[in-house]
This record gives C-alpha cells, sequence and structure tokens, in this order.
C-alpha cells in the first residue's frame, strides 16, 4: 500500500467533503489522523456511502507514528500565559495547534507512554457490536490502569485494526552457495553471516531476540538472571554491520549486507519490486506489533467515531484491510491462499503455532527498561 495508491482511493472523498461542507456548521464532522498507508482509501469511501446522515469526512495520512504521539502531545500542551497576553492584543496570530481529531493511530508500544502523559482517554466499548467478537488477546492488550499497565479489570484504551511482526529478511542471491537458508533466530549467528547484518536500533527487539533464541521471553525483567546473555550479545553484535530503524533496506537490496531484522510493515510493501528479497517469521516465535485506533484527551465522544471503528472489524471490511495494507487482522477473516498473492501468503496467514510463541512488548519497570538500554548501549560499543 502506497501513498499513491491512498491518494487514488481518496480522492473521491476529498470531493464530497467540499460539497458536503456547505451543509453548516452544525454538520456532523469525523476527524481521522491516521498512520499513512495502513486504511485503503476503498475502506473510507465505503464507510462514507453507507452513512444515512449528511457528514464531513477528513482522514488525514500522517507518515509515522511517532508524528501521531507528537500531535498527541501537542494537543494536551497548555498555553503559554505570554501567548494569551500577546493574543488579545495580536488577534490575528493564528494558532500553532491542529484541531484535535476524534481518532488517531497509535502503535501498542505507545500506549502506556499516551496513557501516563494524559495524551487519550478510555474508548466505550458499549457502543461497538464487533468488540465481543474480538479475540481476548487482543482486548487483553488494550485493557489498561491509569499508568499504562496491563490490568484485566481496566478500562479500553485503543482498538486493534491491524498488526504485524517483527521479521527476517535476507537477499536470496547471496545464499545460493549455502545449503542452508534463515529460519529462526538462531541462524544470525552462523559464521557465513559476520558483519553482514543490520539490526533494528531498538534495545527491546535486539535484546528480545537473543531471549527467544535462549528460550526466554520478550518480558523478561531481571536480565541478571540470564546468565548466557551478555557473552551471546557480544557474538551477535560481530555480526552486525549496523544498527538502524529506518534506512536498513537500501544496503540489503544493493548487496552491502546480505541479512536484516525488520518491521513487516516496512519490509512487505517492497517485495513484490525486489523479487531476491524473502522473508520469514522466526520459529521460535517473534515480536508482535499492533496499530490501534484511540481517541485523543478532551475529545466529544461521537457516535460516528465507535461506527467507525465497528466498520473496520467488520468481517468483510477487515479483511479488505488485511488483504489491500498486507498485514493481518485482529478478526478472524478466513482469507485463502488464493486471495493473496506469492510472496505474501505464508507471511499474513496466521501459523498458530508460531503465533502461540510470539509477543507483544509489554510495559516494563523503568528500572529494567533502563537495563535493556545500558545492555545494549554496551553491546553496540563493542564494536
Amino acid at each position: 500500500m502506497d501513498r499513491r495508491t491512498f491518494l487514488l482511493g481518496t480522492s473521491g472523498l476529498a470531493f464530497s467533503q467540499l460539497l458536503i461542507g456547505c451543509a453548516g456548521k452544525n454538520q456532523i464532522q469525523l476527524n481521522v489522523q491516521l498512520l499513512k498507508g495502513s486504511i485503503p482509501g476503498q475502506v473510507v469511501n465505503k464507510f462514507r456511502k453507507g452513512i444515512k446522515s449528511e457528514v464531513k469526512l477528513k482522514f488525514s495520512p500522517i507518515n509515522q507514528i511517532k508524528n501521531l504521539f507528537q500531535q498527541l502531545q501537542t494537543w494536551q500542551q497548555p498555553k503559554a500565559k505570554n501567548q494569551e497576553g500577546l493574543t488579545r492584543f495580536l488577534s490575528l496570530i493564528p494558532s500553532q495547534k491542529a484541531p484535535k481529531a476524534d481518532l488517531v493511530t497509535l502503535g501498542d508500544y505507545w500506549l502506556k507512554a499516551a496513557i501516563e502523559q494524559k495524551l487519550i482517554q478510555p474508548i466505550e466499548t458499549e457502543q461497538i457490536k464487533e468488540w465481543s467478537g474480538l479475540d481476548e488477546k487482543w482486548q487483553k492488550v488494550v485493557r489498561r490502569d491509569d499508568q499504562g499497565n496491563l490490568n484485566p479489570q481496566g478500562q479500553v484504551w485503543g482498538a486493534p485494526y491491524r498488526w504485524g511482526s517483527t521479521v527476517i529478511v535476507y537477499n536470496r542471491d547471496k545464499f545460493k552457495e549455502f545449503d542452508w537458508q534463515p529460519q529462526d533466530w538462531q541462524d544470525l549467528w552462523r559464521s557465513e553471516l559476520r558483519s553482514r547484518i543490520s539490526l533494528l536500533n531498538q534495545p527491546r527487539e535486539v535484546i528480545g531476540l537473543v531471549l527467544k533464541k535462549l528460550g526466554k521471553s520478550y518480558n523478561t525483567e531481571n536480565l541478571d538472571q540470564i546468565p548466557a546473555l551478555k557473552t551471546e550479545l557480544q557474538a551477535l553484535n560481530q555480526q552486525v554491520r549496523f544498527y538502524d530503524s529506518t534506512n536498513y533496506l537500501e544496503p540489503l537490496i544493493t548487496g552491502d549486507t546480505w541479512l536484516a531484522v525488520g518491521w513487516s510493515s516496512d519490509i512487505i510493501p517492497i517485495l513484490n519490486r525486489y523479487p531476491k528479497l524473502a522473508v520469514v517469521i522466526p520459529q521460535s516465535g517473534t515480536a508482535i506489533w499492533a496499530d490501534l485506533w484511540v481517541s485523543p484527551a478532551g475529545v466529544e465522544k461521537k457516535a460516528l467515531t465507535s461506527e467507525w471503528i465497528d466498520f473496520c472489524w467488520q468481517p468483510n471490511i477487515a479483511k479488505q484491510i488485511a488483504i489491500l495494507t498486507k498485514t493481518n487482522s485482529p478478526m478472524a477473516t478466513n482469507i485463502s491462499n488464493a486471495e493473496l498473492q506469492e510472496p505474501f501468503s505464508h507471511i499474513l496467514l496466521k501459523n498458530q503455532e508460531i503465533l502461540k510463541k510470539s509477543e507483544f512488548l509489554l510495559p516494563l519497570p523503568s528500572a529494567t527498561i533502563k537495563q535493556y538500554e545500558s545492555l545494549f548501549m554496551k553491546m553496540k560499543n563493542l564494536g
């Protein structure tokens, strides 16, 4: 799902907004800021056509989750006193804040910080018909207490609408001379890959994959109790050419690196263009991420907001989102092999055995986070 596809799909929507916008100030509106490429334009148009009353829809694609999180922070910043004084005399000064959206895309990993900083408010699932059809695993990850920690009795702070995982991507051409191909985390330590790998510049991801190799959890709290961990990290660092969370695919395409660890949302969209790249979900399990709808703090709760979340969870719509954005759906969609092009079918169809071994990166105590960061820094400095 690239930017061009999204714009083509929403071009009709932009025109309809212009026409409907003349209906008056009391017109119902839905303002959504979403991660670019995470919702097909066809889905937005279908939602608009299904609404009985006249509404104004505004869907604004944003490049990165980080930018969406920063926007949530901006909306909650109090106006400085000196600015308030100035605007009394200079009424023509434009506001620096964009109008608050009714819904925003946020990643599950950002959920704790958003709750702690009071950037978002709970979602009322009583108004959402499809909530009961959401698997317990997905319900559990968005039920949090007021500090953003998991709590089965907590309120619901987000609505997941698609998910993916951390995967291994490699250049097939570089492995033709070998009698093996990457299948699991342990392959990253093979001697043939010395200085040929790029890893994400993320402590939880890198230390997590080492923990997974050792049969432990991504969410291990006391790293000191894993005696083999430091040795494994040192050995892995010898394999790494560089650490980067953004520009890790180009060196793989040009052949400067042979293998990378990255996020499926980055990798899957380029596979058709570069057939020499192959992707594998590690057999011992991996990290899972989810894109969620969240409600900014202080925004009036509208029936239309619940309708949109409900719409995204309807089986046929959830299926369309999964297929067109090449991700998985948290709802049961019964996608068949025939409905997915290679090389996507083995990645997107849920392998239950691997899925059971996979984990969300859950909130950890601040002391534990510092432990991960310190160990990761030491690992990188060994180079």
